[in-house]
């Protein structure tokens, strides 16, 4: 089942997606990679999605991967006497670690680690930015604040600092058991909340122990600061806009967005734009314009991945939501703009010797009629840095590891493909030819690129290209 696009789609499992039919037909209409959130439902439920999925990729014959996305700390302020309270402009309001019941001066916040980070003049947001508070002043166990921007307050409403990084690790207990959990079920990407430092996704992968690429969430500023120290330790990033527009002005995510886009597709680590990608799809079959051009915008910026979360997981249109999102990527990567605004952002990288091959390859496919580039990969390095380029043929990464086929589902035009264990490269050659052939990308009167690493079976070694026809009879006779 080759994709007409290069982008990949993630889709949110959830109460609308959660059995057999449902995740096929998802599949289907174009998901890749399949998100689990361990914000909702058990482990045990987690683990049911997890096996269906898992029997979905076996029945249609083809990798899928499966992101475990870690709900992180949740910082939220104790409950009121009433149902809610209204918080006027200019108000004061004082939140505090006393376990009375709040009312309209003040409510428990039991989280000290804020109150020892804040600062007079630092925000406090409330109910996803709603109400913002300035501190006027804070000690240990309390702080002090003016409301500057009013709104209604109420139970257990979560609570963003923006101005300061917390001391607060990324992994709470509930974060490292689900952590065990997903990595022993064998989940393939792990989506990491709450990202302030490097430090935070070196403690993941430390836990994960290689088995589960780290997915590092950008949805602070401090992560925003400290972005090219935390793309280092990590195997991917997701822009995570909702959160970001809460703790950053909104008008700052775009630019934010393209840059964190570029960064990636530099160090040749995909790259998921997230966050009310087709929101209106919840309710309704049809989205609206804007946000079809958000959708738009963000695969000419050149994503690995864009994805859907309630329209997938709560929506009354999941299929459609993920149907549309296909549609949008079709149209867009044929526009003839488009593969000149990703050339033009390409960033040439060469200084390897792995650079200077995969390099070659796009230029060779580009040049002459070449109908794929074929790699073969161990760890995924060489589909990931033939990936960086954004060639306009097919890429083809064939890996006789299972682990790595569904990892690469996340990359940019990436179609992976299990084959046996090589030991000589003319043997390579004749198992990309018949994958080209068999995948329908190439017939046996066209011509492919093939990339390798030899001796073979030692990541990162991509040291050889060769022009191959994919009639396997010219391969035995052009090399003893």
């Amino acid at each position: 089942m080759k994709r007409m696009r290069n982008v990949k789609i993630v889709a949110t499992l959830g109460p609308a997606s959660n059995d057999y039919e449902m995740i096929r037909a998802l599949f289907e209409a174009g998901a890749d990679v399949f998100r689990l959130n361990m914000s909702h439902g058990t482990q045990d439920e987690i683990g049911e999605r997890h096996a269906i999925i898992r029997q979905v990729e076996k029945d249609c014959g083809r990798p899928i991967a499966i992101l475990a996305d870690l709900q992180g700390p949740k910082l939220r302020c104790g409950v009121f006497a009433e149902d809610f309270y209204e918080l006027e402009e200019g108000a004061k309001f004082r939140f505090d670690l006393d376990e009375a019941d709040g009312d309209a001066t003040r409510v428990r916040l039991p989280h000290p680690e804020i109150f020892q980070a804040l600062t007079p003049g630092s925000s406090l947001l409330v109910n996803d930015g709603k109400i913002r508070l300035t501190v006027d002043d804070c000690g240990d166990d309390f702080a002090n604040c003016t409301v500057a921007v009013g709104g209604e307050i109420s139970n257990r409403k979560g609570v963003n600092v923006p101005d300061v990084v917390l001391p607060l690790a990324a992994l709470s207990d509930k974060d490292r058991s689900d952590l065990e959990y997903v990595c022993e079920l064998g989940v393939d990407w792990l989506a990491l909340s709450f990202v302030q430092r490097p430090e935070d996704v070196q403690e993941a992968r430390d836990l994960a122990k290689g088995r589960a690429a780290v997915l590092s969430k950008i949805e602070k500023p401090a992560a925003v600061t400290a972005f090219d120290d935390i793309l280092a330790v990590s195997d991917g990033i997701m822009v995570a806009r909702g959160d970001l527009g809460v703790e950053l002005p909104v008008h700052a995510v775009p630019p934010i967005q393209k840059r964190l886009i570029r960064a990636c597709r530099a160090a040749a680590k995909p790259v998921i734009v997230a966050t009310q990608m087709l929101e209106s799809m919840i309710e309704s079959p049809v989205p609206t314009r804007a946000e079809v051009s958000d959708v738009a915008t963000a695969i000419y910026e050149g994503t690995d991945a864009i994805m859907l979360s309630a329209e997938s997981a709560a929506g009354s249109y999941p299929v459609e939501a993920v149907t549309t999102m296909n549609n949008v990527a079709i149209e867009v990567e044929n526009d003839p703009t488009y593969r000149k605004v990703i050339d033009a952002s390409r960033k040439v990288e060469r200084t390897s010797v792995a650079d200077g091959i995969v390099v070659a390859a796009r230029e060779i496919a580009e040049t002459t009629e070449i109908k794929a580039i074929c790699c073969f990969t161990q760890s995924g390095t060489t589909a990931l840095l033939v990936a960086r380029e954004r060639p306009s043929v097919p890429i083809i990464a064939l890996t006789p590891l299972e682990k790595t086929a569904r990892r690469l589902c996340l990359s940019w035009g990436t179609n992976c493909m299990m084959t046996a264990g090589v030991d000589r490269f003319k043997m390579a050659v004749l198992s990309a030819a018949q994958a080209a052939v068999d995948s329908g990308i190439a017939t046996t009167q066209d011509q492919i690129v093939v990339t390798a690493g030899v001796p073979f079976n030692i990541p990162g070694t991509t040291n050889i290209l060769r022009v191959a026809p994919c009639e396997q009879s010219l391969i035995y006779s052009a090399q003893p």
